[in-house]
């Protein structure tokens, strides 16, 4: 899957004063990815506040996107939740051939046990028609799939062929990339590990900060699997401040409000998330202005 190697973005999803879809801010929002170097897109994820858009708002943001994209960079359709007939049922009703692959979240609230795991995402990588992604975001689902259960799916199922791993944890990071498959992709989902972990032999990142800092982050990606550190830790250095801010309230109130300063869409989020406060937007602003210095 040498498309998901590099750079994706989880992309936002915009919103106008009304609360409604703002589907020319997203064609913006994409558009300065696929100009500036982003290697492939991630519709509805976390980010994409996937757990608040309806599903007729869902099908509009898809074709706006494939719209705007044109065919030119690989796309990734985010399907994932704790009830796995629903999970099935999307992915059976769903045309996915537009994408490449699934990414689909661990079931959360719920807190199934590691075998709960292993027999979600085998029956959801049975109902797709396309490869899945795992992905694996303790912080949000209260439950982490432990490396185990990953490299189980990944030796037993041949349609899971990746892991978004967001757990923060060089640990487990560690475990995943020294015993997977070899077509086994470890993508990381933690911005402010992804460096570390791509020089180890992780594949690169579903990014947050990516869809805003395009040029810097996607350049230090690709220096880190080409294996040149110096230069990649050289921008990993100018862009991480900007990263522990974007995170500092909520995501993605804190990647809206950059994407506010840089002119592409407005900071709005939907309850029961809140945009960013005053103090975190004026941090951010100064941020920016440090990074262009």
């Amino acid at each position: 899957m040498k498309a998901l190697i590099g750079m994706g973005v989880a992309l936002v999803t915009p919103f106008k004063q009304d609360g409604s879809v703002d589907h020319k801010a997203l064609a913006r929002v994409v558009e300065y990815n696929i100009s500036n170097g982003t290697d492939y897109l991630v519709i509805s994820g976390t980010t994409g506040e996937s757990v608040t858009i309806t599903k007729d708002e869902k099908a509009a943001i898809i074709q706006t996107i494939i719209k705007t994209n044109a065919g030119r960079l690989p796309l990734v359709i985010g399907i994932g939740g704790n009830n796995t007939d629903s999970v099935i049922d999307e992915l059976q009703n769903t045309d996915l051939s537009p994408f490449v692959a699934v990414l689909s979240v661990s079931p959360y609230y719920s807190k199934p046990t590691q075998e709960g795991l292993y027999q979600h995402f085998k029956a959801v990588a049975d109902a797709s028609s396309i490869p899945v992604i795992l992905y694996n975001v303790p912080g949000r689902t209260s439950k982490n799939m432990e490396p185990e259960t990953i490299l189980r799916l990944a030796r037993d199922v041949n349609n899971i062929i990746a892991i978004k791993e967001a757990g923060n944890s060089p640990e487990q990071y560690k475990i995943l990339i020294e015993n997977k498959p070899t077509d086994f992709l470890v993508i990381s989902g933690d911005d402010d590990l992804v460096l570390d972990v791509v020089l180890q032999g992780g594949s690169g990142v579903i990014s947050v900060i990516g869809q805003a800092l395009v040029k810097d982050f996607s350049e230090m990606i690709h220096f880190g699997l080409k294996g040149n550190r110096d230069a990649a830790k050289t921008i990993e250095k100018k862009v991480m401040p900007l990263i522990g801010l974007i995170f500092e309230e909520n995501n993605p109130a804190g990647i809206k409000a950059v994407l506010q300063q840089l002119g592409l869409c407005e900071d709005l989020v939907r309850l029961p998330l809140v945009a960013a406060t005053d103090d975190l937007k004026y941090k951010i602003s100064t941020a920016l202005k440090n990074l262009k210095q």
